[in-house]
């Protein structure tokens, strides 16, 4: 799974208050704190983060449109992907990844 990650300047925990430690943080923030929660969630589903960078704007593409993260994970099967985005305990944090993102895509890919 191909993932583009837009965050927020400040994190959004409006629709999670269950998730708000009270204190103001970045939508980057966040995310961190939604990855720590996810980690060992993808580890057992036999997922694996391949590749975590810095995105920016496209060299070819809208101009208008920057992430700010590129996300690269492995997964075993789209069975196990849907068993893992199911999982109650991940879904108990998922909320993290809501309030961090302003924008995001989501794209399967396969090798060939």
């Amino acid at each position: 799974m191909l993932n583009l990650l837009r965050f927020r300047k400040l994190a959004d925990y409006s629709q999670h208050p269950e998730l708000d430690s009270g204190e103001a943080i970045s939508g980057a923030a966040a995310y961190q704190k939604y990855m720590a929660h996810t980690l060992p969630y993808l580890k057992d589903a036999g997922s694996e983060v391949l590749f975590y960078g810095k995105g920016g704007p496209f060299l070819i593409g809208p101009e208008t449109e920057q992430w700010d993260v590129v996300l690269l994970v492995k997964h075993q099967s789209t069975a196990a992907f849907l068993a893992f985005a199911n999982n109650e305990g991940y879904l108990k944090g998922a909320g993290h990844r809501y309030a961090a993102l302003a924008d995001s895509r989501l794209l399967p890919i396969q090798p060939q």
